[in-house]
């Protein structure tokens, strides 16, 4: 059975909402009993005295209920409203600025490079990158509501202070959480607290209404109003603090374990435990607290290290300790960093440990993420399928699921080595709009004869961005037919920051036009279809929203398992008959599929729609359609690239990403 760490991380990600929000509404019933107590101490002379729980029921009561109830729920739904624009949204908002593409500035070229080999190694879109200039502290956080909008923020003091390695072990804990659905809670958590928040906002409000109007108030009866509305502000302040102390235990509660979890697979990912580890010291001996920004509370428990200052840290932080993480990644690598340390640094500036081991270690966390393969294979070091599957060191790409969020030393060295490759003219252009824009028509028509190239490109209507561009096309052209088919969906995936920048009017245009292309020739192939497909899962309308669950066994999606397996049988066979038995036998664990499937075409309307349903799949079903796939394309002892992008088209409209074989 394939190991489904990713998946049950997933799941476990999706109860973890699920908690917040019942821990949310718990907090809120306990502040409005508390708002409401103060109300009853208020009021209860002009109720004749009746018990808290008769003046609940009454008329006070229940309007004081229901305005705390509401004020909570509308400052949340604020918050919730102004995140709705994703990850930008929260990077702005911490005031952080947008690392441009083609930046010159060494150290954010250095971030850059490190994040586009660890997205083309885990095969997930290129995240937008944001720097906060401001802050010297070592921090970094992920934010965004799916992986393809993710968006990742560093402090310039990590940028700063940070060794390559060590920044690379940060990249890969962040990475982490884009996988695990760690950013989609995060933002959540946020939005939530802020409801909480609110109460103590109008306490703070009402106290200095009271207090300082009270001064200035000459009249007796006024005065004592107004000392009133002062202490009753005084009273929601403190109740409104009570359930920021509850919030920040909730952030707890649900960020610990998320760290250590993330802390292993960056030690899986970049196999360097010093990296993380040097990362985690440095932020121990500088620190990584945001000090420019109002929201470094609101933030913390998205951060790589703790960014705000608070009393009760034992109790109130979002991540463990950071001697105990660093003993967590490897037993003796504290001791060893210390020990560098003292070589450069005068006793007095080390930092003391307050703990010299640790009841968790790595191993026993990486067994809940997913085990890299291992082994060195031969073959073309240039190719996204170079494996074990074509080595034959027993592992079967039917088991493709357990490689599902996963960085390996093979799919690392591939995503080193395609940036090696690529001209400096043409990486460039992937980073603009225009450049993206070309690149998408290029891969489309690079293999035609030039006349060809320019009687389908003629297919597209003209325009100053979409149209197309001969200048950038001769440019673009040379380089990927040198690169080959194995690079087409790597440098797609370095562009896909430059497409998002598109407005919703031009990502259709250029959906539109690509299909015009792939329609030129009436007849559609693996790539075209792989292509087209991805650029409406991430650039169509709604693709940035959140696909729920809604189907928890496989009988209740057996018709879109049978098109999707029919198509693979198909894509994997030589013959009709070898086709309808690779079919039967891929179906032996959904149910029971006959000839007539197997021989059905699939359109590609079919096809989206047979995916959109697999998508709302719980997690931990997922792994199973992900193996039938590839049992289809495996069994013949290989797998070409053709059939490696129709599988990562199946794991991307999945939500699962997969890393080059």
């Amino acid at each position: 059975m394939a190991n489904p760490g990713f998946f049950q991380r997933q799941a476990h990600a999706r109860r973890n909402t699920g908690l917040l929000v019942v821990l949310f509404l718990t907090a809120v019933i306990l502040i409005t009993l508390a708002v409401c107590l103060v109300g009853y101490a208020i009021t209860r002379s002009d109720t004749s005295y009746l018990p808290f729980h008769t003046w609940l029921l009454s008329s006070h009561g229940l309007v004081t209920a229901v305005a705390v109830v509401l004020l909570v729920g509308i400052g949340s739904l604020i918050r919730w409203v102004d995140l709705a624009g994703g990850g930008s949204r929260v990077a702005k908002m911490v005031g952080a600025r947008l690392i441009e593409p083609d930046t010159r500035d060494p150290e954010e070229r250095k971030l850059r490079n490190i994040v586009e080999e660890m997205a083309i190694a885990s095969g997930v879109s290129v995240p937008e990158l944001y720097i906060m200039d401001q802050e010297t502290g070592i921090n970094a956080f992920v934010a965004g509501y799916t992986p393809g909008e993710a968006v990742m923020v560093v402090t310039h003091g990590a940028l700063t202070h940070l060794s390559r390695d060590e920044l690379q072990g940060v990249v890969g804990h962040e990475f982490s959480h884009i996988f695990n659905g760690d950013m989609r809670l995060n933002v959540r958590l946020i939005s939530l607290l802020a409801g909480i928040l609110m109460i103590g906002q109008i306490g703070h409000f009402l106290l200095r209404a009271g207090f300082y109007s009270g001064a200035r108030s000459r009249g007796n009866r006024d005065g004592r109003a107004q000392a009133l509305i002062g202490l009753m502000g005084l009273a929601l302040m403190i109740i409104g603090y009570v359930g920021v102390f509850f919030g920040r235990l909730i952030q707890a509660a649900v960020s610990r374990q998320r760290e250590m979890l993330a802390d292993a697979s960056s030690v899986q990912f970049t196999r360097n435990p010093e990296g993380i580890g040097g990362a985690l010291f440095k932020i121990g001996m500088k620190g990584g607290y945001l000090d420019t920004t109002s929201h470094a509370s609101d933030m913390n428990h998205m951060c790589f290290g703790e960014s705000a200052r608070m009393k009760f840290t034992s109790l109130l932080a979002s991540h463990p300790p950071v001697d105990e993480r660093i003993n967590a990644i490897q037993p003796g690598l504290l001791a060893r960093l210390r020990s560098r340390l003292r070589d450069t640094e005068p006793d007095s500036a080390l930092r003391q440990s307050s703990t010299e081991s640790a009841s968790t270690r790595v191993g026993d966390l990486v067994n809940q993420v997913v085990e890299p393969a291992r082994g060195s294979h031969g073959g073309n070091r240039f190719s996204p399928v170079r494996s074990s599957l074509a080595a034959g060191t027993g592992e079967s790409a039917a088991t493709l699921s357990k490689r599902v969020g996963t960085v390996t030393p093979q799919s690392e060295a591939f995503a080193a080595h395609l940036l090696q490759q690529l001209p400096s003219t043409f990486r460039s252009l992937l980073y603009t709009r225009a450049g993206a824009i070309q690149l998408c028509y290029g891969l489309l028509i690079r293999e035609l004869p030039g006349q060809q190239q320019q009687e389908w490109l003629a297919l597209i209507p003209e325009h100053s961005l979409l149209g197309p561009k001969a200048t950038l096309l001769d440019k673009l052209l040379p380089t990927l037919t040198r690169l080959g088919d194995s690079a087409r969906f790597p440098v797609l995936e370095l562009a896909m920051p430059a497409l998002r920048k598109l407005d919703p009017d031009e990502r259709q245009q250029l959906i539109s036009n690509v299909q015009k292309l792939v329609a030129a020739d009436k007849r559609v192939n693996l790539f075209e279809l792989a292509l087209t497909t991805f650029l409406n899962r991430h650039l169509g309308a709604g693709a940035e929203e959140i696909i729920p669950v809604k189907y928890r066994n496989y009988r209740q999606v057996l018709p879109a398992i049978s098109r999707v397996l029919s198509l693979f049988a198909r894509a994997g066979s030589d013959s009709s008959e070898q086709a309808g038995q690779l079919y039967r036998q891929a179906m032996a664990g959904f149910g029971s599929g006959s000839e007539q499937d197997a021989e059905q075409k699939v359109s590609m309307r079919q096809l989206s729609e047979a995916l959109h349903m697999l998508s709302r799949l719980s997690p931990l079903l997922k792994p199973g359609i992900i193996d039938a796939c590839g049992y289809c394309i495996s069994h013949d002892g290989k797998v070409d690239v053709n059939e490696y992008e129709l599988m990562r088209l199946v794991a991307d409209q999945l939500d699962c990403p997969m890393p080059p074989l």
